[in-house]
């Protein structure tokens, strides 16, 4: 077999072809697609998964979703390269694209008292081939403590919020390289030294809605991830079974995205993004949302003819630049799919962005998944009283003892 087929979405004549006994552990760089397509046949890709039938395992579902969603990553990909990473310069003058946000909070994070800290940390700059584009060199900042010995360390993927980048998130790199990961910053999509002016991102976001060829509101940053996972499990300094990820807002869906995505993220914790995007759109409770990229649903608003931006234009704008966004993809179905690993999702009880009522399904039913994977306390939520869209202290430090608890450990809770 070079591929298996795992997904309802394009089948031949006698449905989905049965799962191999061995594909329990695949990545989602290994779910490929080979089937027998019916001629004329246009995959759907706003319904919720379809079941084959039969009771399905979590496991199972978890591979026609990744088998689903990576179908989609693909379907905008431009030519793949070999996986290269090429020395960089460290970045002088980092670009943002909007106000400087406080770095109070990841200033915050626990660290080692190390008097010279700065003199005892290796930083490498990268540029990681992902794809044939100009948004195909994934920008890295990699710091870890200079080796003193041979054995390989956890390493955690941090992810910068909109308009930042990765420089922004040194202070929370460096906390926790003192204390022995290797920790890896990176540029999203249209940011930071992918970025050549300040309206970078919202410009692409608007071509995607007119041309509909990019995904750059979280999807094609997660294909980015998946290219990195690879690059990171074969590194020499990095335990290819303790790489953990996380992120504040945008980065935060960045990291619950790719862990949905694929296993190798072990770990994961999503920091103020984790939410309901059909919820939002059915309760009227869109608005901040929209307003946080609002250039783009204005634009899309006079390309409709619209006089104001309702729910009928965010729904088109999601399924126009990120398929299945508020469907098939959304958080009731992507946060089940990363059981048994551990996921602590922490998000402020006020954020309009992420409403609570929003996630009340997503929550029960990805505690049903850790409960039937027999990993019940490998999951976590937690929504800090009187916090709107604000990462915080508590955060910080919470997230930093779930990564301790579970990527420091010997022996780890899952694969």
């Amino acid at each position: 077999f070079l591929a298996v087929q795992i997904s309802h979405i394009t089948q031949g004549d006698n449905g989905p072809s049965p799962l191999p006994a061995n594909c329990e552990n695949l990545h989602a760089v290994d779910i490929i697609f080979l089937t027998k397509k019916k001629k004329n046949r246009t995959p759907n890709l706003f319904l919720p998964p379809i079941t084959t039938g039969v009771m399905e395992s979590p496991i199972t579902q978890a591979q026609i979703f990744r088998s689903e969603f990576l179908r989609l990553l693909q379907s905008r990909r431009s030519p793949k390269v070999p996986l290269i990473a090429n020395s960089s310069n460290p970045v002088e003058n980092p670009l943002f694209q909007a106000d400087v946000p406080s770095t109070k909070a990841i200033e915050s994070c626990p660290k080692e008292n190390i008097g010279n800290l700065k003199e005892m940390l290796k930083e490498e700059n990268l540029h990681l081939h992902t794809e044939d584009s100009e948004q195909g060199k994934l920008p890295l900042l990699i710091l870890s403590l200079k080796e003193r010995t041979k054995e390989r360390r956890p390493a955690i993927v941090f992810m910068h919020g909109t308009n930042t980048n990765k420089e922004w998130l040194r202070p929370w790199l460096e906390a926790y390289a003192s204390r022995g990961y290797v920790a890896i910053g990176l540029d999203s999509r249209y940011h930071g030294e992918r970025a050549d002016c300040t309206t970078a991102y919202r410009d692409a976001l608007i071509s995607s809605w007119r041309n509909g060829n990019t995904m750059p509101f979280i999807f094609d940053t997660v294909w980015d991830l998946i290219k990195l996972a690879e690059y990171l499990t074969q590194r020499d300094d990095i335990d290819p079974k303790r790489i953990g990820i996380t992120g504040i807002s945008l980065g935060g869906m960045h990291a619950w995205f790719a862990a949905a995505a694929d296993t190798r993220y072990s770990v994961v914790v999503p920091l103020i993004g984790v939410q309901g995007f059909r919820w939002a759109i059915e309760n009227d409770e869109w608005e901040a949302r929209v307003n946080s990229i609002k250039p783009l649903f204005e634009e899309a608003r006079i390309d409709l003819g619209k006089n104001v931006i309702d729910k009928e234009l965010v729904e088109k704008v999601w399924n126009r630049i990120a398929p299945g966004l508020a469907s098939k993809f959304d958080s009731p179905y992507s946060l089940p799919v990363i059981a048994p690993r551990p996921l602590y999702i922490l998000n402020g009880a006020k954020d309009p962005r992420c409403p609570l009522g929003g996630l009340e399904v997503p929550l029960k039913r990805a505690e049903k998944a850790y409960k039937e994977t027999a990993a019940f306390e490998n999951f976590k939520f937690k929504a800090e009283d009187g916090v709107g869209h604000e990462v915080t202290s508590f955060m910080i430090k919470e997230s930093s003892d779930w990564f301790d608890k579970f990527l420091k450990e010997e022996d780890m809770t899952c694969d």
